[in-house]
């Protein structure tokens, strides 16, 4: 099926041609028809699946069929609320890519950043506005952004939303927009602190699912190396000039974390940049497009920022840490194996991440193959067992601290609280 046979008018088939799309896929092809009969929809997909133009699309085209002579500046008739600034920016230069010839004007704004260009470009007025919630919720209260005149309201990336502490946010936004409204409720996953929150949105909905363990095993090839956390530098760096990869995404579980990585690499004569919380918006934006124009070879990341980082044919993601949410090592390697591309996604685990990989096979149904070929492999039996002499011999501390390192490997149920107890609420750490 082509997007002209599912309904898509002209100005927009001739932007897709533009960029080189002329079949929808699986997430477009369900959502679309839906979307274009006014209808709200629940999505559960991934990021890579071609969620933005899933809801991007329709959005666009109900803008300009419905375009009328209204005078003066234009009013913003859709939002999107999405967690990062990174994912905001890809959103925003979406929306200009497909409605190139549809004459709809989106921005984007986020925090991190003078909001004095974001202003000037709402005056100008717009017609779809791209939003991470702090400074969406700080320009309302200035009065510089109106909600009365939305008509189409997506939220992007919700049980991301919920684990960056933006529950509340959420709510006061929902309860600025009108009822009269279509609205569109994207999530990786559907856990019931989401279905709750979804309720709350929708009215009259349809849903649509594209499950991302399916895209995980059919489309990326997937390794993992049973290393000690004191050798996992030095097997990276092997791994690194060994394969040579024209881009590789490494993640790593924590900010602090991530700069080790990128000093021990340069340490080892391997150029690379870290783009986390703590980084300025103007260094991550030049790391990322850096590392997208093909520069940098390297990138590392934490979870959040990695959010909305589309590389096209990305050839190698590294779990340099393992995850301790399962759902998350989806994500993660859902940057490699985008459209029909295919990837490679590595992940190294030390003992204490034992429980995480195992967690991780049981969310995607698939054992993943233990590379053993690696002159710093750990004995598998060494990784799962505590001999229990060894335990009863150990001083109470230290017998303690073992019995209670395996805790974080408890997969939450709620929201982001329990997943990452350190983040923080507002834009600023995404």
């Amino acid at each position: 099926m082509t997007f002209k046979e599912i309904g898509i008018i002209d100005p927009i088939l001739k932007a897709l041609d533009a960029q080189g799309y002329t079949h929808p896929t699986p997430i477009q092809e369900q959502s679309i028809p839906i979307l274009l009969k006014g209808k709200d929809l629940l999505g559960c997909a991934q990021t890579g699946t071609g969620k933005t133009a899933a809801f991007g699309i329709p959005i666009i085209q109900h803008l300009y069929n419905n375009k009328t002579d209204e005078k003066g500046r234009r009013k913003i008739k859709s939002l999107v609320v999405t967690p990062t600034r990174e994912l905001a920016i890809q959103i925003s230069e979406n929306f200009t890519a497909y409605g190139k010839f549809a004459n709809v004007r989106n921005t984007v704004v986020f925090g991190g950043v003078k909001q004095g260009s974001q202003v000037n470009a709402l005056k100008a007025g717009v017609d779809v506005l791209v939003a991470t919630p702090g400074r969406l919720l700080d320009l309302i209260q200035q009065g510089y952004i109106s909600l009365s005149h939305i008509e189409y309201f997506v939220l992007d990336e919700a049980d991301q939303m919920l684990d960056m502490g933006f529950i509340n946010d959420i709510k006061k936004i929902i309860a600025k927009l009108p009822s009269k409204r279509q609205s569109l409720f994207f999530s990786a996953t559907m856990p019931p602190n989401i279905v709750e929150l979804s309720t709350k949105i929708l009215g009259d909905y349809d849903k649509v699912s594209v499950q991302p363990e399916q895209a995980t095993a059919e489309k990326v090839e997937q390794g993992v190396y049973f290393v000690p956390k004191n050798s996992k530098i030095k097997l990276l760096v092997q791994i690194l000039n060994q394969k040579r990869a024209e881009s590789t995404l490494i993640f790593a579980r924590t900010k602090h974390g991530s700069d080790k990585v990128v000093k021990l690499l340069e340490k080892a004569g391997i150029k690379a940049a870290a783009i986390h919380g703590n980084k300025s918006q103007n260094q991550r934006q030049k790391a990322l497009g850096s590392f997208k124009d093909g520069h940098l070879k390297v990138l590392i990341a934490t979870d959040i920022a990695a959010r909305g980082i589309d590389v096209s044919k990305l050839e190698l993601v590294i779990n340099y840490e393992l995850p301790n949410v399962p759902e998350t090592y989806v994500h993660r390697i859902g940057r490699t194996g985008r459209a029909k591309e295919s990837g490679t996604a590595l992940s190294f685990c030390d003992m204490e991440e034992r429980a995480y990989l195992k967690d991780i096979q049981k969310l995607i149904n698939q054992k993943i193959p233990v590379i053993n070929d690696h002159e710093f492999a750990a004995e598998a039996e060494d990784e799962v067992v505590i001999p229990k002499a060894k335990r009863q011999q150990r001083p109470p501390r230290n017998k303690n601290r073992n019995s209670s390192g395996g805790g974080n490997s408890v997969r939450s149920q709620g929201g982001g609280k329990n997943r990452n107890p350190g983040s923080k609420r507002r834009d600023s750490y995404s």
